[in-house]
């Protein structure tokens, strides 16, 4: 007994069969069956109305032809309250309850507004609103919603009809409270007249059902249908009347509906008797046909009606008026009851109606009568735009995303022809495509993968344009963000730098930037700086930068020594933050600029050795005699290495002379007898820095007649005379040179007597003590440093023991400046003259 239970008067009819109506089901439906489960439809004998009431609603229902067979078919009763359950849909479509909030399941009303309800939790369709089903279908009978379920993820679509059934909530309603009837004394019994019919808004069995009369004597009804099928009465004379007996009869007139318990309207039929009139008016066309357009305005004249009547007087004079007309046909047309021309009252809406028929009557002064019929068709004009509904969008897509569905809509036109023709478009600039799918529906898909770097969002125009004349649009614009993936990596604004910093800077120093970009957006483009672990692993690339992980700052940790470590490179990586995560890298190059750190070093003559050498100088040498040439280096280099040579002091200042460039000591002069015989010379060796640095070079030379002659150095009294002499001698010659004429004598006796002092110590310097054996040599290899272009070595030396000179040129020795066994000889064996450097 399960199966024949309802839920809130709402039936669910099976979508594959066809019902057949029989005098057998209507049998078992009046016995209280079921006529296809053969169930007892009513357990409580006083519930028997209402439930006949649905049976006849049934009955209807089953002489209704299924519009397909995938088309779910329900109903509920009109005026049933909102809320109410309609179908458990998710188990009709064969779905699960969850399955339908899953696929974000839609109900869709082909009449363009949300009636239905649908719970995505239990399935459960319901009613959204209370309907009626008198302003949903009026006449029509059946009154079917169609409406469509669609579902997502994949996409479907289910068909179904929703049956409204009547219910007797409306009574028949005369269009006037008393109807006036003129009715010839001489009118024969049988004789029928037509009355006014009553409108009742419901329909099938709650619909108008018949007419009765007051009881009277002269006259009863009869209920006949007219071409329309409506009902109307006619009221039949059962005997001759008299207008001298009685000249005004008033009846009752009642309509009944066919509704359980019936409802009634009633008016005051009024009889007036008259005198003989024997010709009726009769129109000049029993049918007008016309044809109007829906956008006519107000008081457009439509059509003018003609009768004609062969009496005369009163009874030839004819007035027009509307037949039986309804309250739609009564508020849309006015007839001038005079010239029986017809204008426009109302607007008319193609959509909503589409012909009228209209039954006019003309009446003569006698109260005869012609019927005549207007056909009026409302012809369709282009008056409603388009209309799109939204059923699903999506406003964000992931790039790089496949085929996408952005947005299920539906699209409609009102009118009919070509005006309700529709074509839909989107701007063809767009990577999107529109799809039709099921019965005006469509579908704004992708057509290929999107870039969000190359375009972030979209405004998608959809164009609906109808067929008509003129064609009328309707647009809709859906915006559609594209959401961004990690798919490019960050890209370094170079892909090499060059960086430069001076040496001995200070620690922490900013030495440069790098920067990466990356297209992305968010987390995706958040850029980390990082140091890659150098290709050499002699290079502690740690302890010596590093790198800001946030702006790519780089840093030098320590001070750098351009002496030391010219230029070193590393790389440089920057990873985003998507996931997974994208790098790059790129080479930096830093290069240490020199700074004017390092003094010039001197190579030769060494100023730091124990027994400094003394250079020799033939007293026969000629101007520009090369007497040694100093040797010096600097560290550093560029403008910073390039060296110059100045002579600072000097015991006789014009002799000699520095080559500024290449450290050539040479004689400016010839020798003379008065010239010292032991000379010292200050140099100055400085670079060509911004700052300059220095360093001084003390030179001894000593003047020998020739390189034969034994010579052994004196001692430091002897070589450096005491500095009074000196001052002494000049104070000699300036008063010599002022007291010319007065003390020449005295003066040649003095020079004289120097003279014989300074043969004196020459020959005190001739006796000195020579070791035993040879004299071995001092060795100072420059090996082309400094500005000498290539290296030769010799010494001169001289020996003690056969008191002449032994001149050794150009002999091979193995050099060793700074060595303790050299130093040791040197001091014991050796006393080094000179060591000359030839170009």
């Amino acid at each position: 007994m399960d199966k024949c239970k309802t839920k809130n008067n709402v039936v669910k009819i099976p979508p594959k069969e066809k019902a057949e109506f029989s005098v057998s089901n209507y049998l078992e439906t009046a016995k209280g069956l079921d006529a296809s489960t053969h169930c007892p439809i009513m357990e409580n004998p006083e519930r028997i109305h209402p439930n006949r009431q649905v049976m006849a609603f049934v009955l209807i229902l089953v002489l209704v032809q299924v519009c397909s067979e995938s088309t779910t078919r329900y109903f509920v009763l009109e005026e049933t309250e909102r809320g109410s359950f309609v179908a458990h849909l998710a188990k009709d479509l064969g779905l699960d309850s969850g399955e339908l909030a899953a696929r974000s399941a839609r109900v869709v009303s082909d009449d363009f507004k949300q009636r239905l309800l649908l719970d995505p939790e239990t399935g459960d369709l319901l009613l959204r609103e209370k309907l009626d089903r008198e302003e949903l279908c009026g006449s029509v009978d059946p009154c079917v919603l169609h409406f469509q379920v669609s579902l997502e993820k994949p996409v479907q679509y289910f068909q179904g009809e929703l049956l409204i059934q009547d219910i007797n909530d409306h009574s028949p309603e005369f269009p006037d409270r008393e109807i006036l009837l003129k009715i010839l004394e001489n009118s024969q019994p049988g004789t029928r007249f037509s009355l006014k019919l009553a409108q009742d808004l419901d329909v099938g069995s709650n619909g108008l059902k018949l007419y009765t009369v007051s009881p009277n004597s002269h006259f009863h009804v009869l209920t006949q249908n007219n071409s329309k099928g409506e009902k109307y009465p006619e009221l039949v004379q059962d005997r001759a009347l008299d207008r001298e007996e009685q000249a005004e009869l008033s009846l009752t007139l009642t309509a009944l509906d066919g509704g359980s318990p019936p409802r009634s309207g009633t008016t005051m039929v009024r009889i007036l008797i008259m005198d003989i009139n024997d010709n009726a008016p009769e129109f000049v066309n029993s049918l007008y046909e016309v044809q109007v357009l829906e956008s006519s305005p107000l008081d457009t004249p439509i059509l003018t009606v003609s009768a004609r009547d062969a009496d005369a007087g009163s009874f030839g004079r004819v007035s027009y008026g509307l037949f039986q007309a309804s309250d739609e046909i009564q508020q849309t047309f006015s007839l001038n009851e005079t010239t029986g021309e017809m204008r426009l009252k109302k607007k008319l809406d193609f959509e909503k109606i589409k012909s009228y028929n209209v039954e006019i009557e003309a009446i003569d002064g006698g109260g005869l009568s012609g019927k005549g019929s207007v056909v009026i068709e409302v012809v369709d004009v282009n008056d409603n735009a388009p209309e799109l509904t939204i059923s699903s969008l999506t406003s964000s897509v992931p790039e790089n995303a496949p085929e996408t569905i952005i947005s299920i809509f539906r699209i409609g036109d009102r009118d009919s022809g070509e005006n309700g023709k529709v074509i839909c478009s989107i701007p063809e600039n767009l990577p999107f495509i529109l799809k039709s799918t099921f019965k005006n529906f469509y579908t704004l898909v992708t057509e290929s993968p999107l870039d969000r770097e190359s375009r972030a969002e979209y405004n998608i125009t959809i164009s609906v344009t109808d067929l008509g004349t003129p064609r009328l649009t309707t647009q809709h614009t859906i915006t559609v963000q594209v959401s961004d993936i990690n798919d490019n990596a960050p890209a370094f604004t170079q892909p090499s730098y060059t960086l430069f910093v001076r040496e001995n800077n200070s620690p922490a120093l900013h030495i440069g930037t790098i920067r990466a970009t990356d297209s992305d957006s968010g987390s995706n483009a958040h850029i980390t700086y990082s140091l890659l672990p150098p290709q050499n692993p002699q290079l502690a690339l740690d302890s010596m930068i590093s790198i800001n992980p946030d702006n790519g700052q780089l840093f030098a940790l320590r001070a750098l020594d351009y002496e030391a470590l010219q230029a070193f490179e590393f790389l440089v990586g920057a990873a985003d933050h998507g996931l997974p995560a994208l790098s790059s890298q790129a080479l930096v190059r830093v290069l240490v600029l020199d700074d004017n750190d390092n003094a010039p070093f001197v190579l030769y003559p060494l100023q730091n050795a124990s027994a400094p050498c003394t250079e020799l100088l033939p007293r026969s040498a000629e101007p520009g005699y090369l007497v040694t040439k100093v040797v010096a280096v600097d560290h550093d280099s560029g403008q910073n290495s390039w060296l110059s040579f100045q002579l600072l002091k000097a015991t006789e200042p014009g002799l000699f002379s520095v080559w500024a460039h290449n450290g050539e000591v040479r004689t400016t002069r010839l020798l003379s007898e008065r010239d010292a015989p032991k000379h010292r010379l200050l140099l100055l060796v400085k670079d060509n820095g911004e700052l300059p640095r220095s360093t001084s070079v003390t030179l001894q030379v000593l003047v020998v007649d020739g390189f034969s002659q034994p010579y052994l150095p004196l001692p430091e009294v002897a070589l450096n005379p005491p500095q009074d002499d000196e001052d002494a001698l000049t104070l000699y010659l300036v008063i010599a040179l002022a007291s010319v004429s007065s003390l020449f004598l005295f003066s040649v006796l003095l020079f004289v007597g120097m003279r014989l002092c300074r043969r004196a110590r020459e020959a005190s310097l001739a006796v000195c003590s020579v070791p035993e054996g040879h004299f071995p040599g001092h060795l100072v290899d420059v090996s082309g440093t400094g500005t000498l272009s290539q290296s030769y070595q010799y010494e001169v030396c001289l020996t003690g023991d056969s008191g002449t000179g032994e001149f050794k040129f150009l002999k091979p020795m193995i050099p060793n400046l700074l060595g303790q066994d050299a130093g040791r000889e040197l001091k014991e064996n050796l006393h080094c003259r000179d060591s000359f450097v030839f170009r």
